[in-house]
């Protein structure tokens, strides 16, 4: 993937420009930058539209529209199913549809998912081992 951006210009409505000024400084980023999220974000929404975008502490995750779940645990579950979508969905108790959703935002984006996954396992395993020396130490 290349970071390398092209120069692309755009005449905002000056009451657009004025909210994306204001939403810029509250979120503490640059105007620029701001946009160019909306922009991908709305890309990305456009060509999936049950999945959106929410802030997290670790920046925007991806969010199955109308269930709090994360793109990359409907995928995990997926997996955890041996790939039975059908299963999936009875076990997250979602419909079959919003499964399938995020099986095909995984198709364009799975880099990205797959790296959810290894970081939330690699949490789980530092929360894990933390837990286990507590008990240790409260037996010593």
């Amino acid at each position: 993937m290349c970071n390398v951006s092209d120069h692309f210009s755009l005449r905002l409505r000056p009451h657009v420009k004025s909210r994306l000024l204001g939403r810029a400084a509250r979120v503490e980023t640059q105007p620029r930058t701001l946009a160019q999220r909306y922009i991908e974000e709305g890309l990305r929404h456009d060509d999936h539209p049950l999945v959106h975008f929410l802030p997290s502490a670790g920046g925007r995750r991806s969010v199955v529209l109308g269930t709090g779940l994360d793109v990359w645990e409907v995928i995990a579950t997926v997996r955890d199913n041996d790939n039975d979508i059908a299963a999936t969905a009875s076990y997250l108790e979602i419909p079959i549809g919003l499964v399938e959703a995020a099986v095909g935002y995984y198709g364009e984006y799975g880099d990205k998912i797959d790296r959810q996954i290894a970081d939330n396992e690699a949490e789980y395993e530092r929360g894990y081992r933390a837990s286990e020396a507590g008990r240790q130490a409260l037996q010593a």
